[in-house]
């Protein structure tokens, strides 16, 4: 995290999700697919030396841009987007495999628990740019919507591809159709209909992200009918895929714990200089 207050700060900008083909952190949830933990994996460690960069930038280590520099901001869409896509296929599996409304729900919990932990928390620490609808909030809204959307089937990736578009757009959107300033207000920029990005510590609203869950929930239902999971499948006992398919299991863990042992480390490096 940073105490900077610019219009949309990276700190907490990677999402966690274990996603609904089994959201939550259980290493023995059945029915999982070790190329979505492989590629959930990888996120993971991206996203870890990321922060740890941006950590390192805010206690005056080195000194980067990571809010306009595109070799900071392109990363930041990058493992996002990897997240949001993992978790749009996750759904597709979920889907696939019977999944309940009632087990969507009790998994779905976990990770509107720690957005609001993650709310409380940002609140303390950054009382002015306070995490309102980050990364877990957004998950939490667009797993639902995806799920509800399911049976939409192919017209996901042109579905996806509006959303990306209008919520890539929405400055000019908004200036065009002349919307209402309440769309900036935090009770609807959420939606991503702004004008301007908000002062917040992390930011991720429906429009675009959505859109790139949708891709990835259609594509999960492409790789299922087509058989390519088997083809992509990952024998568990070959390393690193082994290991990277374990961080990717245990990836909501691994979010809310990371930053805070970082920086705890940091903020003791900081004091012994």
């Amino acid at each position: 995290m940073a105490r900077l207050r610019r219009r949309n700060a990276p700190a907490g900008l990677s999402p966690v999700t274990d996603e609904m083909a089994s959201v939550g952190d259980s290493a023995s949830t059945p029915d999982r697919e070790p190329f979505l933990d492989v590629l959930r994996g990888v996120a993971v460690l991206w996203m870890t030396a990321f922060h740890f960069a941006f950590d390192l930038s805010h206690f005056g280590f080195v000194h980067q841009d990571f809010y306009r520099d595109p070799v900071w901001t392109v990363q930041r869409t990058c493992i996002l987007s990897v997240f949001l896509f993992c978790a749009g296929f996750g759904q597709a599996m979920a889907v696939q495999a019977g999944q309940t409304w009632s087990r969507f729900w009790r998994r779905w919990a976990q990770i509107a628990v720690c957005a609001l932990a993650v709310s409380a928390g940002s609140a303390l620490m950054f009382p002015n740019s306070w995490i309102y609808f980050g990364v877990l909030h957004g998950i939490a809204l667009m797993l639902i919507v995806c799920r509800a959307t399911a049976a939409w089937g192919s017209w996901l990736w042109l579905t996806g591809l509006c959303a990306v578009l209008v919520g890539g757009f929405a400055p000019e959107l908004h200036a065009a159709l002349h919307l209402p300033t309440a769309m900036d207000a935090k009770f609807l920029n959420w939606l991503g209909l702004i004008s301007h990005k908000p002062v917040t510590e992390d930011y991720v609203p429906v429009l675009p992200w959505l859109g790139v869950v949708w891709w990835g929930m259609a594509g999960g239902q492409l790789a299922l009918s087509r058989g390519w999971l088997e083809k992509l499948a990952l024998k568990g006992s070959v390393a690193p895929a082994a290991q990277l398919a374990w961080v990717g299991r245990w990836s909501l863990s691994w979010y809310l714990l990371h930053q805070p042992l970082l920086i705890g480390l940091l903020t003791v490096a900081n004091s012994l200089r």
